[in-house]
């Protein structure tokens, strides 16, 4: 282990890119940390939205890709379901 950074709770995925660390999670937040010398820093937190927890990252276009989903009102015990026909990707990138 080389850092112990505050992030969101419920990591799903965690991705490198360059001199940055990406993890996203089921609350719906992407932590971007960034390698500042000899340690890492948290320099960004985005909000993807709810269900935007798995993703990947295409190095060379440095984009991250996070597919999810419109989500219905979770009832009582169970977990949200995906409205039919709304999957989509959200695409984060660097200006």
């Amino acid at each position: 282990m080389i850092a112990d950074l505050p992030i969101a709770a419920g990591v799903d995925a965690t991705r490198w890119d360059g001199h940055q660390a990406f993890a996203s999670t089921r609350e719906g937040k992407l932590s971007v940390a960034e390698e500042k010398g000899a340690k890492f820093e948290i320099v960004q937190t985005v909000t993807t939205g709810v269900g935007t927890k798995t993703m990947d990252v295409d190095n060379g276009a440095h984009k991250i890709y996070l597919p999810t989903a419109e989500f219905e009102a979770a009832k009582s015990g169970e977990r949200p379901k995906a409205k039919p026909g709304s999957f989509m990707v959200v695409v984060v990138g660097q200006r």
